[in-house]
């Protein structure tokens, strides 16, 4: 397998590289995806399927699944990958859990994945709303398995006892980057905090996962050590895709990986003792996220 290119951080790249064949997606269209659109438009809700410009946003809400975002669609971070926008957010919604969990009933949902901004000016993280969430979704629908993509709430671990407490089945922190492009890709994030996040969930009982991108300038060595440091510190599951630049003013591609370069990781990551290896240039953290709940080799 060709390593990728290393990029030191600040250094500029000369020319713009071409999206392959192989990005190649569906517009997003059929009746699922417009019930789920009306759902989404009706209850005011955020998903992290248009804040984040997710590519699979056509297919999995043809298939009437979507991953919410909780606590606003403005993050206090200002992470160089992320497309949803940075700010001061909104005041805390405490209705929000509710209108969560009715839009997964209507949805008839059986697997939701639930994410959330950052919300470092809040004491709590916004672990009280989290808390809140996943029993207003578990009381109104208790045969939902539920996924919950959580921040590392500043390593604050009295707000990530919130969530253990809720006991989701799959509790799931990116690290998205490995260590060395860390403070780039994350600027207010710290690598072996994200790995304790890990630690701590798997500590508490939960099944465990995190994300990487690929293409923003890692080396192949260094991919597989983050896959290793994860897996030591607990990961159950792991999801490996292509970064994709938002906008012209986030941080550039680097290299488009090739779907065989994703198939050797994933390879990889299976002999290192990884429980679920999910990779590929389209897939992202809530991509096939239902599967993840069980066990073995996919």
């Amino acid at each position: 397998m060709q390593e990728l290119p290393v990029i030191a951080a600040g250094e500029p790249v000369a020319q713009r590289v071409k999206k392959p064949d192989w990005l190649r997606v569906k517009l997003p269209i059929g009746e699922n995806y417009r019930q789920v659109r009306n759902l989404v438009d009706t209850h005011k809700l955020h998903t992290i399927c248009e804040s984040g410009n997710c590519p699979n946003m056509g297919e999995c809400w043809g298939a009437g699944t979507a991953t919410f975002m909780i606590l606003g669609n403005i993050c206090t971070r200002s992470c160089g990958f992320c497309a949803v926008a940075t700010g001061r957010p909104e005041a805390v919604d405490w209705d929000e859990p509710q209108r969560v969990a009715e839009a997964i009933y209507l949805m008839k949902v059986k697997h939701a994945v639930i994410t959330s901004v950052d919300r470092d000016e809040l004491k709590d993280g916004g672990s009280i709303i989290w808390a809140n969430t996943i029993k207003a979704v578990r009381a109104l629908n208790p045969e939902t398995t539920m996924e919950t993509l959580i921040p590392d709430f500043r390593g604050i671990w009295e707000n990530l006892e919130r969530v253990i407490e809720a006991a989701p089945e799959v509790v799931s922190h990116n690290v998205e980057t490995v260590e060395r492009m860390t403070k780039q890709v994350r600027i207010q994030a710290k690598y072996h905090r994200s790995l304790e996040v890990i630690r701590r969930l798997k500590e508490g009982g939960m099944r465990t996962k995190s994300g990487i991108m690929l293409g923003l300038g890692e080396t192949k060595e260094e991919v597989v050590q983050a896959m290793q440091d994860l897996y030591d510190n607990g990961c159950d599951v792991v999801t490996l895709g292509q970064y994709l630049q938002p906008t012209p003013k986030h941080l550039p591609v680097v290299r488009f990986v090739h779907p065989d370069e994703f198939a050797e990781l994933r390879e990889i990551g299976y002999g290192m003792g990884l429980d679920y290896v999910e990779a590929g240039p389209l897939v992202r953290s809530s991509y096939h996220a239902e599967k993840h709940i069980f066990s073995g080799r996919k």
